[in-house]
């Protein structure tokens, strides 16, 4: 966390130190959610080990993979974090997992006495907007096969954790689909 902090060339030390010291570290289980459907996403949450996937339920009931939050990243419902709302979203780790996580209140505190919060947070929303934008592209430009590439390119060495059926989901293709498009890759 430390290390991603320092990243953005922001912060001293104490006030990195300052953010760490109001953040507690939870492991999840295979499985187990960071956060579901209808509940507040009330911390912004750091990505110490482990990977997760977001979804959401079709009107039929079926699960939409439609991300996923690798080692080294953020975790959060985004439009539930910053509205208030509850999410309309799913989180659940589909490994074992530890995250670091810090209660919106002390992170909205932070950025009230100390500007260059504010503009970590104007960073973070502005990376999700890209993220966003960059998903509905890449959905909509790029065949099955082509996404497939570059998930493994991106993540080579997390992707294997992800079931098939989640990474067929996030395609937007069957699992047999799937299948043929890994027959048809050779490494």
């Amino acid at each position: 966390m430390r290390e991603y902090l320092e990243a953005f060339d922001l912060f001293t030390e104490e006030e990195i130190d300052e953010y760490l010291a109001l953040t507690t570290t939870r492991k999840l289980k295979r499985h187990e959610f960071f956060i579901q459907q209808d509940e507040v996403c009330d911390n912004l949450s750091f990505v110490k080990s482990g990977v997760f996937r977001s979804f959401y339920y079709s009107n039929n009931e079926e699960q939409i993979t439609y991300c996923f939050t690798f080692q080294d990243s953020l975790l959060m419902a985004y439009s539930s974090f910053i509205s208030g709302n509850p999410s309309k979203e799913n989180m659940q780790a589909v490994s074992e997992a530890e995250i670091i996580s810090i209660p919106k209140s002390e992170l909205d505190r932070l950025a009230e006495t100390n500007l260059k919060w504010l503009k970590f947070l104007k960073i973070i929303a502005e990376k999700e907007y890209v993220d966003l934008e960059n998903w509905i592209f890449d959905h909509q430009k790029d065949k099955a096969q082509q996404r497939y590439l570059d998930l493994i390119a991106k993540h080579p060495n997390y992707i294997q954790e992800v079931p098939l059926q989640h990474i067929a989901s996030y395609l937007g293709i069957t699992q047999r689909h799937l299948s043929r498009i890994r027959a048809s890759i050779s490494f």
